[in-house]
């Protein structure tokens, strides 16, 4: 009698299972695909896992040769040398499917032996592995795909870890900035980003924390050589499984040619405005003027001192104004270096309609603030904006022929953004028109060069900000300027 085995402990002594049995189990519930082949080469035994795996059944295997189904040319081979005990493991290879298709199989082979040791039979286990394969193929793959990307692209990556350091570099920073990826690993941020620029860049971080997508940072950078260039980076923040920021990947590129070409543009907008305000400018110096010779006339033809101290007192006056003009107007007419700097909003529009005051009077123009907040500060380039906001208020007094007013908004809007309006009462934009403003020399004005919104906008955009136009033909303009506030 043959014996038996309980399997389940003490408990359970009634359960027994003999070897017969034991060996189905073991079959049957496998996680591969195991054949037994006797010493004449046929099948004698499948599991069901070997059927899931190569789709052939037990009535399409048994009692055939394994030369009878396709096989590597080493198989024979193999299976001799365990026909005289050799044993083979995890060995990976290709085999087919029954509907032909190609499969990735780690096999083992061992001698099968009875309670002589003699080998009776083979054993062979399959491991279907193809998905696994093909996983490692692609990681592969792409891994290739991105170092053929990083070591050839002119653009320098890096890949920053949550502190700011450098972790990797590519090697087109060697030819972009002089500095090699050995060089580069364990620097920070702050190593090549000037010291000025560091609370631009601190408040450009804050916001790409609180937003968690890609944002785009133009700054200046340090080179090997300890030249400056301009950069323009885009920063991604890549997250871990808990949805928290693990590190950053930037893409960085010397932008230091396009910057001087915009810098051309903006001086020849600027110049252009500049002739343009002139006229208003001198009409407006020609008043105090007036003023200076006739109170300098009364003063030589007087000996009364009483007189003579309320004449200077007069005299200082107009020149404080004359002083005050000229300043204002050469605020904008000097270039200035761009530099970003904490500065109130309501300074900078303040002295903007100090600039257009002789233009808007000039046309009958009022110009009106009406501030909805407390004081607000910008971190940006005053120059600049104020250049964008002598556009805006200069184009809504020439688009009113007969006078009017021009009134400016400003109110804080969600997450620490500012919203400046510039609305007047001209005779408005055709429909068919707008979609051409901010495009370069494109204007409607008969004297315009077509650049002031072409220029306006790529300030905005390099402030982080947005520009939108409103208007209805016969009703009037409204600009819309969103900035971000500290």
């Amino acid at each position: 009698m043959v014996k038996c085995f309980p399997i389940f402990g003490e408990e359970n002594e009634s359960v027994v299972y003999n070897p017969d049995e034991l060996i189905d189990l073991f079959l049957n519930c496998t996680a591969d695909g195991i054949c037994i082949v006797d010493m004449e080469n046929r099948f004698i035994r499948i599991n069901p896992m070997y059927t899931k795996i190569f789709g052939y059944t037990e009535d399409d295997v048994l009692g055939r040769t394994f030369e009878e189904f396709p096989n590597p040319d080493t198989v024979k081979e193999i299976i001799g040398a365990v026909k005289h005990g050799r044993a083979f493991h995890n060995m990976n290879t290709q085999r087919s499917h029954k509907d032909g298709t190609t499969l990735d199989i780690a096999v083992s082979y061992s001698p099968f032996r009875n309670l002589k040791g003699e080998i009776i039979a083979i054993i062979a286990v399959y491991r279907d592995i193809t998905e696994r394969l093909n996983m490692e193929r692609e990681l592969k793959r792409t891994r290739e795909l991105y170092r053929l990307i990083t070591e050839n692209t002119t653009d320098m990556i890096k890949l920053y870890s949550k502190d700011k350091t450098i972790i990797y570099a590519s090697p087109s920073h060697v030819k972009g900035i002089g500095y090699t990826p050995e060089q580069l690993f364990g620097k920070t941020v702050y190593d090549l980003i000037l010291h000025e620029e560091k609370e631009h860049f601190e408040c450009f971080y804050q916001e790409l924390i609180e937003k968690g997508e890609p944002q785009l940072f133009q700054t200046k950078i340090k080179t090997g050589s300890n030249e400056v260039i301009d950069s323009e980076t885009t920063v991604s923040p890549i997250f871990n499984e808990k949805n928290e920021v693990e590190s950053y990947v930037t893409v960085s590129r010397n932008i230091t040619d396009r910057v001087k070409n915009d810098d051309a543009l903006r001086n020849l907008d600027r110049l252009s405005i500049i002739g343009q305000l002139a006229a208003g400018v001198a009409h407006e110096i020609r008043n105090p003027l007036t003023s200076l010779k006739g109170f300098s006339k009364l003063l030589m033809g007087t000996s009364n001192k009483e007189k003579q101290e309320d004449y200077l007192s007069i005299i200082m006056n107009e020149l404080d104004r004359i002083d005050m003009i000229v300043n204002e107007f050469m605020s904008l007419a000097k270039p200035q270096a761009i530099q970003f700097e904490r500065e109130s909003l309501h300074s900078i529009l303040e002295s903007t309609v100090k600039i257009l005051h002789p233009q808007a009077l000039m046309h009958n123009v009022q110009i009106i603030n009406h501030y909805h907040t407390n004081e607000v500060d910008l971190l940006c380039s005053p120059n600049q904006l104020k250049q964008v906001f002598v556009n805006f208020l200069k184009n809504a007094i020439e688009s009113m022929q007969y006078g009017g007013s021009v009134h400016i908004d400003v109110q804080k809007v969600a997450k620490k953004r500012v919203l400046v309006s510039f609305s007047d009462e001209g005779i408005g934009i055709d429909a068919e028109l707008m979609g051409y403003l901010g495009t370069p020399f494109y204007t409607t004005k008969d004297k315009g060069i077509g650049l002031g919104l072409t220029v306006s906008n790529k300030i905005i955009q390099e402030h982080n900000g947005t520009m939108k136009i409103e208007s209805q033909l016969g009703k009037g303009t409204t600009v819309k300027v969103e900035l971000n506030y500290i």
